[in-house]
């Protein structure tokens, strides 16, 4: 299997695709799921694995769609549940954002912590009741990137099968 040929080079694009998708959830700025999701595109696509690439796409196309809606609906209904209004988010967001230039990788967690915090403290005007939305909100966002990461991983795994299989 040489580098000319299209369908090892489609799947050497697809796999570093994923990779990057995978390495994105924990790496702000990278697009983890359309990455992944991109690379079993190219895949199936160029290759040459007859029907079956097509319902790998569509099987990955599923994954990819429901854990988006998942990510952002799970986490944020328990946000809801547990009383954090969504300007302390946004406050959260922001900062998060301001974070990331500010210290890459790492000030993005920094800066929507700070944020989530300081908009409760300003909101409910102490330490005390501020500490369990922040909390709230971490876990939130761990649980964001959690479904994430396992939608990438089974894209990953279902593009594996459909490589082996197909």
């Amino acid at each position: 299997m040489g580098l000319t040929d299209g369908e090892a080079v489609a799947s050497l694009v697809a796999g570093l695709a994923i990779l990057a998708g995978l390495a994105g959830v924990v790496v702000p700025g990278l697009p983890a799921l359309p990455l992944c999701w991109a690379g079993v595109l190219v895949w199936a696509l160029l290759s040459d694995a007859g029907p079956a690439r097509w319902a790998v796409l569509a099987a990955v196309t599923v994954v990819a769609v429901g854990a988006t809606v998942i990510k952002y609906a799970w986490p944020g209904r328990n946000l809801r549940n547990a009383g954090v209004p969504t300007s302390s988010l946004l406050a959260g967001a922001l900062l998060g954002l301001v974070g990331f230039f500010v210290i890459p990788v790492i000030g993005l967690v920094i800066g929507f912590v700070g944020g989530v915090w300081g908009a409760e403290r300003l909101r409910l005007g102490s330490n005390q009741l501020a500490w369990p939305a922040t909390k709230q909100a971490v876990g939130a966002a761990g649980l964001s990137i959690l479904v994430e990461f396992t939608a990438g991983v089974v894209i990953g795994t279902i593009w594996v099968f459909g490589l082996l299989f197909a």
